[in-house]
């Protein structure tokens, strides 16, 4: 990693300039971070509990090493490769990397396993490991980059592109810190990476080429052996990150209990402590800060219990009842501050129909009702039916009745009936009307041109 130089006119706005937009509804407080950007996720229930930026462009430096674990550890898993999978180094893997940027000085040619080079990799940072990793997954350094970029998009990361497997400084290079606390949370599913990343201190063993070699973890929240006085007991471990442009950057994860909180800290570097001469490592200090923020001020609430009826649904066709109940089909539960107000939560019930016809199933969804804070929806719940109510078969068959004659066709139809009656009438009428009279005592009456007078 290169040297950091200076504190940087951004990063002193930083502490005099409150930069914390709240991202969530449940209401932050403003930390007042000494760094460009922060998250911090609830990484048992995926939920950001803090956003300071978190969702906009930064450059990880060497966080980005998280995901070149990440692939290795997903290589394990399917078989492509072992921990004890011994690789050879190529030329490739050691080329092109700048002088300030952290190396194990391997050699072409050397024979090191892949769990020696995830050592090397996540403690002292070194590229090269990770240039040799990358070739031990994909075969080239080129198209592991390539599903570097594909694995981000697919974990969910909408703000992270990479051009390298180790964070080389590029315009091109960049992710936020919400991706970058994503990665980890995804990492943190490995016992492996688990285990690299709460080690202090590793000697390699000897390879073909060299001999053993003894390295440190940079995460000061873990060891004492870089920064003294920053060792965090729930820190279960971290990468860290530092460049020119990037700043100090530390990915942090910490348990306490059954929780697991992760910390991304961007953007920060050396900072001044009230009462102390020397500067202090801010990623550390901010780390901490905001893990114990997490810890301190949140905790698990259930904001609504299933059995509990909330609305009514009205109810035809039944003589057992005219209405029906309904409740929330299981429970939303989130991680909020222990501050907030419960009733605050606003709860929208949206009812498929005011009125439902009989039969009706107990546990028949009726609608939904969708939990706020504020813009932040909390979730969904279906509303469900509390009770069946029965039909009344009188009510439904006179229904039925009333319900045919008020259809199209047979309204059609009666019409035509009696269109068809009252021409039939008519015409019967007019018929009647034309018909020849009869004579007195039914005798037909002669006309006078058939009169021929009596016989002489």
């Amino acid at each position: 990693m290169k040297k950091y130089r200076f504190l940087s006119f951004f990063l002193f706005l930083a502490v005099i300039v409150p930069l914390l937009l709240p991202a969530s509804a449940a209401g932050q407080e403003d930390l007042d971070l000494f760094c460009t950007h922060a998250a911090l996720l609830d990484a048992n229930h995926n939920e950001l509990l803090y956003d300071m930026k978190a969702n906009e462009r930064a450059y990880p430096a060497s966080t980005t090493k998280i995901m070149t674990a990440l692939l290795v550890m997903e290589a394990i898993e399917t078989g492509v490769l072992m921990p004890g999978t011994v690789v050879t180094i190529s030329e490739t893997a050691i080329q092109g990397i700048p002088s300030a940027y952290v190396i194990s000085s391997f050699k072409a040619g050397e024979q090191i396993s892949i769990e020696n080079l995830l050592y090397c990799m996540m403690l002292p940072s070194s590229c090269d490991a990770a240039n040799a990793l990358a070739e031990a997954v994909d075969g080239t350094i080129e198209d592991f980059v390539a599903h570097m970029n594909r694995r981000a998009g697919e974990l969910g990361c909408q703000g992270t592109h990479f051009t390298n497997t180790y964070g080389l400084h590029s315009e091109d290079h960049y992710s936020t810190a919400y991706d970058l606390a994503i990665m980890m949370q995804a990492a943190l599913e490995y016992d492996l990476f688990r285990t690299i990343i709460k080690t202090a201190a590793y000697t390699v063993p000897p390879t073909n080429l060299s001999k053993e070699r003894y390295f440190f973890n940079t995460n000061g929240l873990i060891s004492n052996n870089w920064y003294l006085g920053y060792v965090y007991d729930k820190c279960i471990g971290g990468k860290t990150g530092n460049t020119d442009a990037a700043g100090r950057c530390l990915v942090a994860a910490a348990e306490d209990g059954d929780e697991l909180l992760i910390s991304v800290i961007l953007g920060s570097g050396p900072m001044e402590v009230p009462g102390q001469s020397d500067l202090k490592q801010g990623q550390l200090i901010e780390s901490k800060r905001l893990l114990e923020y997490g810890f301190s001020n949140f905790h698990r609430v259930t904001i609504t219990k299933e059995g509990e009826p909330v609305d009514k649904v009205k109810v035809t066709m039944s003589r057992q009842a005219d209405e029906v109940n309904v409740k929330p089909q299981g429970s939303i539960t989130r991680t909020l501050p222990k501050s907030m107000d419960l009733d605050d939560i606003e709860s929208r019930i949206t009812l498929f129909s005011d009125t439902v016809e009989a039969p009706v199933e107990a546990g028949q969804v009726m609608g939904t009702m969708t939990l706020y804070y504020g813009d932040e929806v909390y979730g969904t719940l279906d509303l469900v039916a509390v009770t069946s109510v029965e039909r009344s078969d009188l009510l439904y068959k006179k229904q039925q009745f009333f319900d045919f004659f008020q259809t199209t066709g047979v309204k059609l139809a009666l019409i035509a009936g009696a269109v068809v009656v009252g021409i039939a009438a008519l015409n019967l009428l007019v018929l009647r009307k034309r018909r020849p009279r009869a004579g007195v005592g039914g005798r037909r009456v002669q006309g006078r041109g058939n009169y021929r007078g009596n016989k002489r």
